[in-house]
This record gives structure tokens, C-alpha cells and sequence, in this order.
């Protein structure tokens, strides 16, 4: 097999993270998989690199800031009052909130990032990440063991450069955060084979092949239980090759969930380790730049052996290694075989029973044939720095101490820019006629007879179902009124049909904000129009009115020069 370039990401601390003792999800198993790569002496074959971790600005190009900031705040301490009583954010049980959430998620998306990065910088052939892969997570909350999707910000990576990505999803569960992510665009194609039917996520099936622009770019193979390492390559194969002829993808991501093997905790199909990795090796034969990423798979030392057997498959020398296990730290773990293998059980395959099997793979096939040739995209040329790097300005942080004068008139231009936005709004309000007010009356009305209700969501755990309060699409708030967790008090609550707007929740916000809305109610002023040259000049005095002493001191000038005339 020829020879590729391989970059290896590993951070040597993602192994010492821990969900809960009763948790399946275990990062241990990354350790284990390093440990059994450097037993069979393919570190150096590889480029090995730590990735710098992600920083919580870099999460934001995909999840929100409300988000983000709350992953960089919660502890196990403080989960209760940060998420209003479990129904924001971490929702369930499925994502417990473990000490260095933020940290893991840091090391997750940073590796997937890096490694997208010199994938499209050409540096390297293939890129494996084992310790990314978490595909459930959502824009605005975690799912299904998965806090930050790595994947979304490394095929978002990917973009910048390439036309064209194509996401490729093995893991037993649906793939559900990455194809939610690029539903309405035709730049990404998501591809997963996952087990359908009472069962997490709940979502994936035939007919859900995108929307907008991105109608038909979503591809679906549901499965049922117990399929075989025959069956599954009989329908992955004739996918992946009609979507390479249709879609023409610049990148693949593979996310390589090992809970699709026989005997996972929480799967429930039957490939073997070779079954699972022949995905892979058909993939490399391609030669289409590839990202590898980890994902589900709760029987650890399975999980292990097939990510250390993929990795060898990935550098083209599967066929060499030993399948007895050479010794290592965690040598007792893989007894009492102690071989490099994952074996198939008796299960019934349930896709051969009724013949579903070659319905869906027809189905898919046919979906595929009704696209139009592949997309072109207009690329400029990516900047390999920004502007303030280019011209050596760094924070303002960075560079020194601010001292009281700029945090003075930081307060100051944050209250007038306030004080402007409240009267455009105020502006934009006097502008709606009768009839418009008449309308938003009728549709508050009707709101307030018809509640909107939550989205029910289903726990990878127990398998049951749960009520998420709704989150409002197009509002400034994020739940609805009447979810039982507003942080006001009772007697503050607004009429119906009234939103929540975040800046009436509990958060904290930065101290020197704090200090100018304190300021503003002190000194009781109304919202107008201020000129914030003025102001700056005077040093930020205001009067009650809403003028500044700059003004008033110009108006008596004017008075005296005529009065001297």
C-alpha cells in the first residue's frame, strides 16, 4: 500500500478527565490507545504534535457566547444554579458538569482544529485526532456525551480553504449535531450509517436530506441491529463511491465511533475490528486529504484496539503488525486474549431478515442519482495572519495595565452607546401605524391562548424520552415565559406574550459595565442623544438632562459673546 503523510494530535492530559465514576464515556481510552501506538512503534513513523488548545473565542465561531461562557464558568459545584435547575445548556443526564469540562472540550476542539488546519496547509496527507469525534453536540447545549463539536469547527476550518468537505459518520449513533450544523448549504455533505429505531438521537432517517440549498446533502442510512462486517460494507462502499462521484469533496472527515462493534456497552451492532477499519482503508485508497477523529465506543479496551489498528491502517501497514498484543502498561486490561482483535458475535442481523437492507441502500443510491454536479464556490485568498498580528498590535491587555483614566472612559462610551441604542429603538418603535400594533396585539393574544411547547429529547443513557423547554428561534430571549426557571422574582414577571430578554437574567456581567449602569440610576438620567466626542472631551460629565457640560459650557459662551456685542 502506498505510503502517506500522518500527523498524529495528542494531548498527554485528555486521559486524566473524568465524566463520573458511572459514566460510560471514558477519556482514559485515549491513553490506552497512545499507549498501545507506542508499544507497537508507530510514533515514529508518524509526525506526533500537541495542538495548542482551543480557546473559548474559537468555540464561538460555531456555539454561542451564552454557551461558551457558561462551559468556562460551570463546576460540579455551581451546576445547578448555572443551568436554572438543569434546563439550559446541560439538560439531562447524558453530560454531567466534571471538573475541567473546559479544559477537555479545549483539547478536543483544539487537536480537530489544528489538525484541519495542516491538512489544508498541506503538510500532511492524514490527520488523526482521537480525542475529538464529538458529534452530538449543539449550537447552544450539550448532547449525548458531547460538550463542543470539534467537528463543526474543524470542517468550518476546512472552508476557508476548500470548496468542498465531505463528512462521513460511523459511529452507531446519528451523527445528528454535524448534519444540523450544515442542513441549508451544499458545501458540506454528511454522510451516516447509524442504527435507527428507538434509539439515540432519535433522528436520521431516509427522507432527512437537508433543506434550502443544502436539500439532497444530507445522506442517511439507518440500520438495524446486528449488522455484520458483509452487510455493512455492501451498502458504505457503493455510497461513498456515488457520493465522490456527484460531490467531488476537496477533504473527507471520518468520524470513527467504535460503538459500532460487536459487544459495545451502548451499541448494538456486530462489526469487527477489521469490519470497522476496512471503512478507512477504503476511504484512504482515494487519496483525497483525510481527517481522522475518535467518537463513541464504551467498552474501553476495544475502543483501544481498533483506533490503534485504524492508525496502522492509516500509515499502510496493518498487514505487518503482530495481532498479539507486545507489552505495555495497560497489558492486563486486554486479557484473557490478549490480542489485537475484536470479534463478531452470534447476533441476528436484522437488515437481512425483511430484505431492509438493500431497500435503503437502493433508496440512498437514488436520492444521490437526482443531485446536480457538484457546487462551485468562489475562494479568495485566507489571510495566514490578521490585521493586528500583521501590524504587531496585540490586545490592549496584553500590551500593559489600563489605567483608571481608560477604564473611566471605557465605562463612559459603553453608557452612551447604550444610551444610542435605546433611543433608535425607541425611534424605530414610534415609526409601526395602527395597523402593524394591531397585528402584534393579535399574535400576542394568540400566543398567549396557545403556549409554545418544549422539544422533547431522548437520553443516550436510559434511552427515554424528556421535555426541553423551547428556545426562542428569532428573539433576543432564550426560553420561553413559564418554563419555571425565570431568575426574576414572581411579582416581576411581564404580561403575557412578553419575551425574556437576556440582559434581565441572573448573569454577571464585567465589573466596569456594572459600575456605569450604577452611575446611570444614581444620577437618574433619561435615555437622548449624546455626542460622544463632547462627552470625551468634558471627561465624561453628563448632566441630568442629558446634555453634557460641554454643551452647556459652549451655550453660555454664546450668550456672553453676545452680550459683549
Amino acid at each position: 500500500m502506498s505510503r502517506r503523510r500522518v500527523t498524529y494530535y495528542y494531548d498527554p492530559d485528555v486521559g486524566a478527565f473524568n465524566y463520573g465514576l458511572s459514566h460510560p464515556m471514558k477519556p482514559q481510552r485515549m491513553r490506552l490507545t497512545h499507549e498501545l501506538l507506542t508499544a507497537y512503534d508507530m510514533l515514529p513513523r508518524m509526525h506526533v504534535l500537541r495542538a495548542k488548545r482551543a480557546s473559548a473565542e474559537m468555540m464561538t465561531r460555531f456555539h454561542t457566547d451564552e454557551y461558551v461562557d457558561f462551559l468556562t464558568k460551570v463546576t460540579p459545584e455551581n451546576a445547578q444554579q448555572l443551568t436554572y435547575q438543569g434546563t439550559r445548556f446541560l439538560v439531562g443526564e447524558d453530560n454531567p458538569a466534571f471538573d475541567g469540562v473546559f479544559e477537555f472540550c479545549s483539547i478536543s476542539a483544539g487537536g480537530s482544529v489544528a489538525a484541519a488546519h495542516r491538512l489544508m496547509n498541506g503538510q500532511t496527507d492524514i490527520a488523526i485526532n482521537w480525542a475529538g469525534g464529538l458529534h452530538h453536540a449543539k449550537k447552544r447545549e450539550a448532547s449525548g456525551f458531547c460538550y463542543i463539536n470539534d467537528i463543526v469547527l474543524a470542517i468550518l476550518e476546512m472552508l476557508r480553504t476548500v470548496p468542498r468537505v465531505l463528512y462521513v459518520d460511523i459511529d452507531c449513533h446519528h451523527g445528528d449535531g454535524v448534519e444540523e450544523a450544515f442542513y441549508t448549504t451544499n458545501r458540506v455533505m454528511t454522510c451516516s450509517f447509524h442504527k435507527f429505531g428507538e434509539y439515540f438521537p432519535g433522528t436520521g432517517t431516509l427522507d432527512d436530506r437537508g433543506r434550502g440549498k443544502g436539500r439532497g446533502y444530507a445522506v442517511n442510512v439507518p440500520l438495524k441491529d446486528g449488522i455484520t462486517d458483509e452487510s455493512y460494507k455492501s451498502v458504505f462502499q457503493p455510497v461513498i463511491d456515488k457520493i465522490l462521484e456527484v460531490f467531488q469533496p476537496s477533504a473527507i472527515v471520518l468520524q470513527c465511533g467504535a460503538d459500532s462493534l460487536s459487544g459495545d456497552k451502548l451499541g448494538c451492532l456486530n462489526l469487527t475490528m477489521q469490519g470497522h477499519a476496512s471503512c478507512v482503508q477504503y476511504i484512504r485508497t482515494k487519496n483525497i486529504p483525510m481527517l481522522l477523529l475518535g467518537g463513541g465506543g464504551y467498552t474501553v479496551k476495544n475502543v483501544a484496539r481498533t483506533w490503534t489498528y485504524e492508525t496502522a491502517c492509516a500509515l499502510g501497514i496493518e498487514k505487518d503488525i503482530d495481532l498479539n498484543l507486545p507489552w505495555n502498561e495497560y497489558f492486563e486490561w486486554f486479557g484473557p486474549r490478549y490480542r489485537l482483535e475484536v470479534p463478531e458475535s452470534n447476533m441476528e442481523d436484522m437488515n437481512l431478515r425483511d430484505g431492509s437492507l438493500d431497500r435503503v441502500r437502493d433508496t440512498a443510491l437514488r436520492y444521490l442519482s437526482e443531485l446536480r454536479p457538484a457546487p462551485s464556490v468562489g475562494l479568495q485568498d485566507v489571510p495566514r495572519e490578521s490585521v493586528g498580528e500583521h501590524l504587531g498590535i496585540g490586545d490592549a491587555y496584553e500590551q500593559g495595565p489600563i489605567d483608571e483614566l481608560d477604564e473611566t472612559l471605557a465605562q463612559h462610551a459603553k453608557f452612551v452607546y447604550n444610551l444610542q441604542e435605546t433611543v433608535a429603538h425607541s425611534d424605530s418603535e414610534s415609526e409601526y401605524d395602527s395597523d402593524t400594533s394591531l397585528a402584534r396585539a393579535t399574535t400576542r393574544a394568540s400566543a398567549a391562548r396557545a403556549p409554545r411547547r418544549g422539544k422533547k429529547r431522548m437520553s443516550l443513557l436510559t434511552g427515554e424520552y424528556f421535555d426541553v423547554p423551547r428556545l426562542e428561534e428569532g428573539g433576543d430571549g432564550y426560553y420561553d415565559l413559564g418554563c419555571g426557571h425565570e431568575p426574576w422574582a414572581p411579582h416581576d414577571l411581564p404580561g403575557p406574550g412578553a419575551r425574556r430578554h437576556f440582559f434581565q437574567s441572573a448573569a454577571r456581567w464585567e465589573s466596569a459595565l456594572e459600575k456605569a449602569l450604577a452611575e446611570r440610576e444614581r444620577a437618574g438620567y433619561r435615555p437622548g442623544r449624546t455626542d460622544v466626542g463632547a462627552l470625551m472631551v468634558n471627561g465624561g460629565g453628563i448632566s441630568a438632562n442629558g446634555s453634557s457640560d460641554y454643551d452647556q459650557a459652549s451655550e453660555e459662551m454664546d450668550v456672553d459673546t453676545e452680550e459683549d456685542g
